[in-house]
């Protein structure tokens, strides 16, 4: 479901089963590392077709995004490994009885939450766009972006990076969104590093995801830092894979 809905519905998930109880808060934990992901709709639809012009690069990039989430999962298996039998000690046995069951009598009350549960996430995820949007257009406008554009200039230029990409990458570490749109329009013959800085951020998410994230856990006793790590993984990974089958596989040399 993280990788067919998107944002933030994988931690979501993760969040329901630890308030029903249905997995221990370490496995839990190691959901939210790498199953709060981005969908299919935004990074084939939105990314490759209206961003890049270009239904490969979203496929490469969809394809590169689920390969380093299921790396990061198996990364992520012996995250506070207990023994099996220690496997509920701090949480309690699940109770099955207490888990409520879908029938046609409850049908009605379990569609009507399900609506109101999604269109709650949906004004959420708008809020933060929204909220994180405004904190761009200031940090533009107090000059503030452009002097951490100076700071990371040097990184940029040791890893051949051109400095164009600063203020974009800085947009897109706090709202993938405008980060992502923004990096998409600078044109350099070397289109493959706009691809590789993509596959990050759509990996990482950005600060504005994680606070979404951080408001759904924030009323469990899940912790935050499976999940950060996992994301910081996740770009990373995806980067590198994204890197690799450009330069391996000549369908996906952009340069040539």
């Amino acid at each position: 479901m993280g990788i067919i809905s998107g944002y933030p519905i994988g931690a979501k998930i993760a969040s329901n089963f630890r308030k029903e109880n249905i997995c221990s808060k370490e496995e839990c934990e190691r959901l939210l590392s790498f199953t709060n992901n981005s969908g299919p709709l935004f990074i084939v639809g939105t990314v490759g077709i209206s961003m890049f012009g270009s239904t490969t690069i979203g496929i490469l990039l969809f394809i590169t995004h689920l390969l380093a989430s299921l790396t990061v999962g198996f990364l992520f298996r012996f995250w506070k490994y207990k023994p099996c039998s220690n496997r509920f000690r701090s949480s309690g046995k699940i109770d099955y009885q207490q888990r409520k069951t879908v029938s046609i009598s409850n049908l009605g009350e379990v569609i009507g939450n399900s609506i109101t549960n999604s269109i709650s996430t949906i004004m959420m995820i708008g809020g933060f766009v929204v909220l994180f949007s405004v904190i761009i257009s200031i940090l533009k406008a107090s000059h503030l972006l452009a002097l951490a554009t100076m700071f990371l200039e040097p990184v940029f230029s040791f890893c051949h990076i051109p400095a164009s990409f600063i203020a974009p990458f800085i947009t897109g570490f706090l709202e993938i969104t405008n980060g992502i749109s923004s990096i998409s329009t600078i044109h350099i013959k070397n289109i493959s590093i706009n691809i590789i800085i993509t596959a990050f951020l759509l990996g990482f998410g950005g600060i504005s995801v994680m606070l979404q994230v951080f408001s759904i856990v924030a009323k469990t006793d899940l912790s935050m830092k499976s999940y950060v790590l996992g994301k910081l993984l996740h770009g990373i990974i995806a980067a590198f894979y994204t890197f690799v089958v450009i330069y391996t596989i000549p369908m996906f040399n952009f340069n040539l």
